[in-house]
């Protein structure tokens, strides 16, 4: 038997980590003195409570460092999948805190344009052309007002369509969508109550207040956040079942998102197409983490594995923000992965570059997804900057 000091040495735990863990049930001692109250562990107790301080190490919970200890006992292979499945978590959600703060370093410059991941449809010459920033005539344009688009009247508004299919395998109809003047939205729900989760959400959504034109952007992002919040809560209770969640606020010269899932936000730019939105998924996760090739990701079976979602839990996911500056003759696509898992990249910039008008473009969308098998719900909006 060792005291508790000799245990703390041996584990590289501290005693008040000790006692702590004796609490909580998660590594009481082999003996505890009836008289002293002396605390003794087994050497056999180790190799427990090195795993323990290996996990607290890399930030695991105490609650989750728990269910993987006692998965260990008895599945090591398991055990060893579920931290995997942490780690990708975190990597997916530094990925997401990445993001935003490249957004929120470009703020701080001043106005800029595409500086988001491109897909690999497009090339880095593309990329780099259209990532200049833009003219404060082109921002005067865009606001009616300043360069940073907080004074006067829009001159540009959104024009949208909104479709929703139900493909032609699906028997019911899981996904929601809203496109007006100033929110748009998709959502896909999952679950035996997918379809209400995701009406749930877009309805909580749609609570988002039009944002004034000296709207800050930080206050449209605050109110997003909580809406995306609030529509977590409107999910709550339908048991087993939640929703993905793309959004986008229209200031006038801005499109401020919000994100949880694997539906997808993506611009198409004087014929550059962009993907605006990460998916929280395992498979980016390990594609983030550079342990699978991208284009072996759509060829996984684990593809649509959320890491992310509005389930109703009991901690609301972070949705990744990001704000995003406007020109004339942008074409906005948000879209549920009916449409993007069946559907290569350059086959939706085709359709989006057609030349047609958002209710067209949104026909030619979903008949895209029907031509490879329709194997999913799709919702799809569709939204273009033009004057007012």
């Amino acid at each position: 038997m060792l005291t508790i000091g000799d245990f703390a040495r041996a584990s590289r735990l501290s005693a008040k980590a000790l006692r702590r863990y004796d609490e909580l049930g998660l590594l009481p001692p082999a003996r505890v003195d009836p008289f002293t109250g002396y605390r003794y562990y087994a050497e056999e107790q180790l190799e427990r409570a090195r795993l323990i301080a290996w996990l607290r190490g890399i930030g695991m919970p105490l609650a989750e460092v728990g269910r993987v200890c006692a998965l260990y006992a008895s599945d090591a292979s398991g055990a060893a999948r579920a931290i995997r499945g942490y780690w990708a978590r975190v990597e997916s959600e530094t990925a997401a805190r990445r993001d935003l703060a490249a957004s929120l370093v470009d703020r701080l410059k001043g106005p800029t344009e595409m500086t988001d991941e491109m897909t690999d449809e497009t090339t880095d010459e593309t990329a780099d052309e259209t990532a200049d920033a833009a003219t404060d005539e082109t921002a005067d344009a865009a606001t009616g007002g300043t360069a940073d688009g907080t004074a006067g009247r829009p001159a540009f508004v959104l024009r949208t369509a909104v479709r929703l299919d139900r493909g032609l395998v699906r028997a019911a109809q899981q996904d929601a969508a809203h496109a007006g003047p100033h929110l748009l939205a998709v959502a896909d729900g999952y679950g035996p109550e997918g379809g209400r989760a995701a009406l749930a959400a877009v309805g909580a959504l749609e609570a988002v207040p039009p944002p004034a034109p000296s709207a800050r952007a930080g206050d449209v992002l605050n109110a997003l956040e909580d809406a995306v919040r609030a529509a977590d809560g409107a999910v709550s209770g339908l048991a087993e079942s939640g929703t993905t969640l793309t959004a986008a606020v229209w200031t006038g010269g801005r499109l401020a998102l919000a994100h949880v899932g694997d539906s997808r936000a993506y611009l198409l730019r004087d014929g550059a197409f962009v993907r605006l939105t990460r998916d929280h998924t395992v498979v980016q996760a390990l594609v983030d983490a550079g342990e699978l090739d991208p284009a072996e990701a759509a060829d996984r079976p684990d593809r649509a594995l959320l890491l992310k979602a509005l389930d109703g839990g009991d901690a609301a996911p972070e949705p990744e923000l990001g704000v995003h500056e406007t020109r004339p003759g942008d074409r906005y696509l948000l879209c549920t992965d009916g449409l993007s898992a069946v559907a290569p990249a350059d086959d939706i910039r085709r359709a989006l570059a057609a030349g047609v008008g958002p209710d067209e473009a949104a026909e030619a969308l979903v008949a895209l997804a029907r031509e490879r098998g329709g194997p999913d719900n799709v919702a799809c909006v569709v939204a273009d900057v033009v004057p007012a």
